[in-house]
């Protein structure tokens, strides 16, 4: 908790992503003990709260643990209540799982169905917002750093590391572009490029560019330092050579 200042300032540098997952786990204090966890809920809170003040756009994912051995009604409750207050972009939503070797696999666990319920209740608040929602005709600049799983478009993340879907163009891949939102889903949104095609084009061509120069530098490097060891070499041949005409 020392160090969110200096966290902070790392997450407002024009490239690092504003992208920070904090695994909280559970929304009790309760539970969060049973879990030997080393915080308490405010001090999740205070992390969330503080960074998103210092870091506009920050995106926050978190973790949550569904049935814990020792979550009651109201544990949960207060888990319900932690994830509507912040509504995280990115939820991971997991069902507890006995590790074995660990204290909480020898206690006798919620019965399935209740740990079912719960987790849909989560997963349904989860859906129930969308984050995107009100972000056609915003302007971003997006790194391009892959292609999508459906394969028919590129994916970009802004400065937020929110995930944009762009049209499948040469040479767009691994460039930053200008783009506007047209339209948003529960996951990412879509995206028209704005820059004009040279634009991005030459980013790639100059990077390119700058590999081939890199690699020919490199090249001549080692040819160099190939020469000067011959020479070094052949001196020192040269000179024990005539140490031992001296020498006779």
């Amino acid at each position: 908790l020392e160090h969110l200042e200096e966290v902070a300032k790392v997450l407002q540098h024009p490239r690092v992503y504003a992208f920070l997952h904090v695994p909280v786990q559970s929304g009790s204090d309760s539970v969060l003990g049973e879990m030997k966890r080393e915080y308490c809920r405010k001090d999740f809170e205070h992390v969330v709260d503080l960074l998103r003040s210092r870091v506009p756009g920050l995106t926050i994912a978190t973790d949550i643990i569904c049935g814990f051995p020792t979550e009651t009604e109201q544990d949960f409750e207060e888990t319900m209540t932690l994830c509507e207050k912040y509504q995280f972009p990115i939820l991971f939503i997991n069902q507890f799982f006995p590790r074995p070797g660990t204290p909480a696999a020898k206690i006798e666990r919620i019965p399935a169905n209740l740990v079912k319920k719960r987790t849909k209740r989560l997963t349904d608040l989860f859906y129930s917002y969308e984050p995107y929602a009100e972000r056609e005709g915003q302007l971003y600049t997006v790194l391009v750093t892959e292609i999508s799983h459906d394969k028919l478009h590129y994916v970009g993340h802004n400065k937020s590391y929110e995930q944009v879907l762009l049209p499948m163009r040469k040479n767009l891949l691994g460039t930053r572009v200008r783009v506007r939102i047209t339209s948003s889903s529960k996951f990412s949104m879509m995206g028209e490029i704005l820059d004009e095609e040279q634009e991005w084009t030459r980013c790639a061509n100059t990077k390119q560019t700058q590999l081939e120069t890199s690699s020919s530098s490199s090249s001549s490097r080692r040819e160099r330092y190939v020469g000067i060891a011959l020479v070094v070499g052949a001196v020192a041949f040269l000179l024990q050579l005539l140490v031992r005409l001296l020498n006779q």
